[in-house]
């Protein structure tokens, strides 16, 4: 069969008729300039609704295909007239880690007149925290970073904000962070418990590790979750008893892949044995590639637990021999 030309994708979401084709969204993957510059010349003329739609269509098929690359579409939007086309645009790109969208992210946080958006761009600001701490990026930029998500945490007019910077700034190893996160997790609204939780289990420091088993069971269903998921971050060995058993009664479908998901991070005693014996037992295609991706997961941890077992014994043997 004949490729489609790219007027051909252009001109079928120009027809709002009919909806727009599903196999046309592959084309969308990085994109040749003049394919861009076709695209962005039809753009005003496309509805904000099927606008949307092509965004939350992208980013999914960028979800569940790693092989799809949405960013030069997404780049290009940015700027765009419409909040939540600015807004969906940085959802697309919060996995790409071009320092050069910095400091449009940053004006975005500080300008943008969408609480979301300016939510988003937070957000999206905390891929480049992680990356400093690993000193994947200028100590000059992550400080910028840093100070302009510490101005957004603790002085946005917008709650929404101030939990989304919050978040950004779990990886960070600044002072002022944990007395945030301290402080996020003692107010009364859940969100904020939330936001608290999500950022401890991006933080590397176990100095929350009672704050999240004690969140295990919590009655709301996100408090909930996001414990789980910082459970698994942290790879508290703690938390295995209870994710096991949770997983023996949790009928919720998602919160089941979160427990197998983090007892895959955490590893340990009778770990193995349920996943593998979830899998002998599992009948849907899906489920069980899911279980196998996470039998594969469970295998780095182990791995990496013998390679760190292995280190510790060298470093005895190696101060043996410096004071012997």
């Amino acid at each position: 069969m004949q490729e489609t030309t790219f007027d051909q994708v252009t001109n079928a979401l120009l027809d709002e008729t009919k909806p727009f084709p599903a196999r046309h969204l592959h084309r969308f993957s990085d994109l040749e300039p003049a394919d861009l510059t076709l695209l962005l010349e039809a753009w005003p003329k496309v509805s904000l609704r099927r606008k949307l739609r092509l965004l939350e269509d992208l980013e999914d098929l960028a979800e569940a295909d790693t092989l799809m690359s949405f960013d030069i579409f997404a780049r290009a939007l940015l700027a765009d007239p419409e909040a939540g086309v600015r807004t969906r645009a940085i959802r697309i790109l919060w996995e790409c880690d071009d320092r050069k969208l910095v400091p449009t992210y940053l004006h975005i946080l500080s300008s943008d007149d969408s609480e979301e958006t300016r939510a988003a761009a937070a957000t999206a600001l905390g891929l480049f925290i992680y990356e400093g701490e690993l000193e994947e990026i200028p100590a000059s930029l992550l400080k910028q970073v840093e100070e302009a998500l510490l101005e957004a945490a603790n002085r946005a007019e917008s709650a929404l904000v101030r939990r989304r910077a919050l978040e950004a700034l779990g990886a960070s190893s600044r002072p002022e962070v944990p007395p945030l996160i301290e402080e996020a997790y003692h107010r009364k609204e859940a969100d904020w418990v939330v936001s608290a939780v999500f950022a401890m289990g991006k933080s590397g420091d176990k100095r929350w590790e009672k704050r999240i088993l004690s969140q295990l069971r919590n009655a709301d269903e996100r408090i909930h979750m996001e414990a789980i998921r910082a459970a698994g971050e942290l790879e508290l060995a703690s938390s295995r008893v209870s994710l096991l058993d949770q997983l023996e009664d949790e009928e919720d479908a998602d919160i089941r892949h979160e427990i197998i998901w983090a007892l895959s991070k955490v590893g340990g005693a009778g770990v193995r044995a349920k996943l593998e014996e979830l899998l002998d037992s599992e009948m849907d295609d899906e489920e069980a590639e899911f279980l196998e991706e996470a039998l594969d997961n469970l295998l780095f941890t182990e791995e990496m637990g013998q390679f760190e077992m292995f280190n510790f014994e060298v470093d005895e043997d190696d101060e043996d021999e410096e004071t012997g």
